[in-house]
């Protein structure tokens, strides 16, 4: 036997191959766009309570770690060889899954007798029924609308197929064949993980094999301890805002974040974020730790501090989640939450602010701040059938880094990959017009933010259901940092360039005919440090390459052109004198829809409404502060209201409602 530090490497490298093996396995088998192009699923090998100890780093999705699966591992009483189980329900797996389109599967992996370890994974289901085709719509306001709910159960009894569970399944889905398609791929992935780690046990020995699981969860924990140690201790608080468009009333939703640290911990406190929304934005944590769709922020940021920080579960131990019951990140049971991603990317934002003040060389400024799929769904003329499939996941650019420009048309905490057009213009009748990057989105900096995309397409067949979920800023823009610019919000154009057109903004469920087109426009990342700083060599090339105007070079850089397209250093030393004094600098640019809106909604106000609400039956507290938002709105008229007032005013909408003493 090798000496344990040198088994434990061998064992890391070999858990690690596993579940490389497990995703490899499942991209290449799989059947539909979410998982063979844009690689939406996650695989990994779990401890019997349900810690990650292995799963990929550059395949699927690249948050599996803070998976904790105790509470769906735990919900089936007994498990015997040959087992597989199944579930999608947030609220019956304890937040393991968030959403119904994401069905997990198990199966426990025995040796000499007894449970060592699950292989785990999911697939992100392109259809599980519900009121839209691809099951998602943000204007979803209970879980029933949203599908099939899925509770923990065994979809193989001892290697036998459940065939009334799996006839039950299909038939809820407008896409049958393709949805077992991929559950077979992801089937297989976990039977490829069952092969392997008993060709481990053989080789190592069952007992020194888990043993060593454990030993990489706690180095990795200890690790990340380690790094935590290093900041100083302190309450830092952020905040921001979800658009709220699709919430009746459409007011803008606040997360509230305290990042606390205390020696070798950190706690996500989001007192103070609102209730749930009568929409599909609530995003089920149960306040678990190290919740995998609250903790991504941290994660990456340690990671950066130390690339080779072991992948896997222990990373998750130190970072505890408050998240008040009833809230947005921790809403009640049977609340809708499909488009829980959006909540999930504006999570991850409101942690990067308090790290870039705790280490700013570390954390870039913000970037587009969604990953939005866009679906179509038509006939099949051939069979009458519907296909569902996916047009493009669309991102925006990524937020500026202190010494690097951000990312084209994508973030760097994007694990979503785009969809070729030539396989897009295959499988579904859409013509692509152009796919490329958004000319001048980016949040100007001395390192600028990446540019969003231009995304459009011709509908080719009638009465197209086109959806799109978790479209966001496109109203409050990626903020930029230290001196930096916000950068450009999103929008959505039908039939552009026409007498037609309207700009229909986030979309829901939108009936497009043939013929018709349909523009995306995504937003840039915020830049970073003062765009005055920026190399002019550098926004010269910029121009060249048509990912900024001349027109913005001059007013926002202050960089003029000559005649051959190279900066006149002279004229631009001049300008940039001229245009110093109004281009202040701030710590965070928001742009300017969201100055205004901090002009009414300030803290004392925030604060007056959630005082007022907090007697209030928690059942009825969103739509307490919807009507109480409404009525301070137009009486404040754009005016900055008193507490005093808004107190008036929640204490008046209260005596509306009434519930038992």
């Amino acid at each position: 036997m090798p000496p344990q530090s040198v088994l434990l490497e061998i064992l890391k490298n070999r858990f690690q191959s596993i579940a490389n093996e497990m995703a490899y396995n499942l991209l290449r088998t799989g059947h539909t766009v979410f998982i063979k192009e844009t690689a939406d699923f996650g695989t990994g090998i779990a401890t019997p309570e349900g810690e990650l100890f292995a799963a990929p780093i550059n395949l699927g999705v690249s948050v599996m770690i803070g998976m904790w699966c105790g509470r769906a591992f735990s919900a089936i009483p007994e498990y015997q060889e040959g087992d597989v189980c199944i579930s999608n329900d947030p609220y019956l797996t304890g937040g393991l899954s968030t959403h119904l389109c994401d069905v997990f599967i198990w199966k426990p992996i025995f040796a000499e007798g007894r449970l060592c370890c699950f292989a785990m994974g999911f697939i992100h289901s392109s259809d599980v029924g519900g009121k839209v085709p691809g099951s998602i719509s943000p204007s979803c306001y209970d879980i029933w609308q949203e599908g099939l709910r899925i509770p923990p159960l065994k979809l193989y009894a001892r290697g036998e197929l459940n065939e009334g569970l799996l006839r039950l399944l299909l038939l809820n889905s407008r896409i049958p064949d393709q949805n077992w398609g991929d559950l077979k791929a992801l089937i297989g992935s976990v039977n490829t993980a069952e092969r392997r780690m008993h060709a481990l046990f053989t080789r190592y020995g069952a007992d020194a094999a888990m043993r060593g699981g454990r030993a990489l969860l706690d180095y990795a924990e200890g690790q990340a301890r380690r790094l935590i140690e290093q900041l100083p201790d302190g309450d830092y608080a952020f905040g921001d805002l979800l658009e709220g468009d699709v919430v009746p009333g459409g007011h803008p939703i606040r997360l509230e974040l305290t990042l606390r640290v205390r020696g070798s911990e950190i706690v996500l406190d989001f007192t103070g974020t609102d209730p749930q929304v009568r929409a599909a934005l609530n995003l089920p944590t149960f306040s678990q730790t190290g919740h995998y769709m609250i903790v991504p922020g941290v994660v990456n940021y340690l990671r950066t501090k130390d690339p080779n920080l072991p992948y896997n579960s222990g990373l998750v131990r130190p970072l505890h989640i408050v998240a008040p019951e009833g809230s947005l990140v921790n809403p009640r049971t049977n609340a809708a939450c499909g488009v829980r991603a959006a909540t999930m990317r504006r999570a991850w934002e409101v942690s990067m602010g308090p790290l870039s003040r705790l280490d700013p060389a570390y954390i870039p400024a913000a970037g587009g701040g969604m990953s939005a799929p866009v679906l179509i769904a038509c006939a099949d003329p051939d069979t009458g059938d519907l296909k569902v499939n996916v047009a493009q996941p669309l991102s925006g650019g990524s937020g500026a880094r202190a010494s690097k420009d951000g990312i084209e048309g994508a973030e760097f905490s994007s694990f979503i990959r785009n969809i070729p057009i030539e396989v897009l213009e295959t499988e579904m009748p859409v013509e692509v017009l152009r796919y490329a990057l958004r000319e001048d989105s980016a949040g100007a900096g001395a390192h600028r933010g990446g540019n969003g995309l231009e995304f459009t397409f011709r509908c080719l067949a009638p009465h197209t259901i086109l959806t799109a979920r978790g479209l966001e800023r496109f109203h409050f823009r990626p903020w930029g940092l230290r001196g930096g610019r916000a950068g450009t919000p999103g929008m959505a154009i039908l039939n552009p360039g026409t007498p037609e057109e309207r700009n229909v903004g986030k979309v829901d469920v939108l009936e497009m005919e043939a013929g018709d087109v349909i523009q995306f426009l995504t937003q840039g990342g915020g830049g970073h440090g003062s765009p005055l700083a920026r190399d002019p060599d550098a926004v010269a090339e910029d121009v060249r390459n048509q990912l900024v105007t001349p027109e913005t070079a001059r007013r926002v850089y202050g960089v003029v052109l000559d005649a051959g397209g190279h900066p006149d250093l002279d004229v631009t030393a001049r300008r940039r004198n001229e245009v110093r004094g109004a281009m202040p600098e701030r710590e965070f640019d928001f742009g300017p829809e969201r100055d205004a809106y901090d002009a009414v909604w300030t803290g004392a106000v925030r604060e007056a409404l959630e005082a007022g609400l907090r007697d209030a039956p928690a059942a009825f507290q969103g739509l307490i502060r919807l009507k109480a938002m409404d009525e301070i709105t137009v009486r404040a008229g754009g005016v900055t209201p008193s507490p005093e007032d808004v107190a008036r005013v929640v204490a008046t909408v209260k005596q509306r409602f009434v519930w038992p003493e």
